[in-house]
């Protein structure tokens, strides 16, 4: 894609990056909301990027770096732009990012019905570690 954009997303694009999640992600999330999305790029500007093609939005990663571990989330392409090299240039991003950060290992969050993001994280040169199990606790 020759006019594509790779940024950081800013305030005034979160409503915009909710309601493409409802399209292009797989799942939601208890943080799929305006409060947990903003509290996010408050604390780090750098950590949502965005694709942008023709002014559109086409995709989205969330490159989260806890000053230990680079944890993605939310690799998500628009139905429409899949197999374009949307899902490539915003890793490529987010691990540049990674990279700058000091980080040394990539982690990503991957539903297991959700086969068509395993062949793109797999194609994409991760891997699953099946020793490690989610734990989770809602909190609130």
């Amino acid at each position: 894609m020759n006019d594509l954009r790779i940024r950081a997303a800013g305030p005034e694009d979160l409503d915009a990056v909710l309601a493409f999640w409802k399209t292009a992600a797989e799942g939601t999330s208890i943080s799929d909301d305006r409060e947990g999305v903003e509290r996010l790029v408050a604390r780090d500007p750098e950590t949502l990027i965005l694709a942008e093609s023709g002014g559109d939005l086409v995709g989205t990663v969330i490159a989260g770096f806890d000053g230990w571990r680079c944890h993605l989330y939310r690799l998500a392409v628009h139905p429409d732009h899949r197999r374009r090299g949307i899902g490539g240039a915003l890793l490529a991003a987010a691990e540049d990012r990674f990279v700058a950060l000091g980080g040394r290992r990539a982690d990503a969050m991957v539903l297991v019905r959700n086969e068509l993001a395993q062949h793109v994280w797999q194609a994409a040169g991760y891997g699953p570690e099946e020793q490690w199990r989610r734990w989770v606790k809602p909190l609130g």
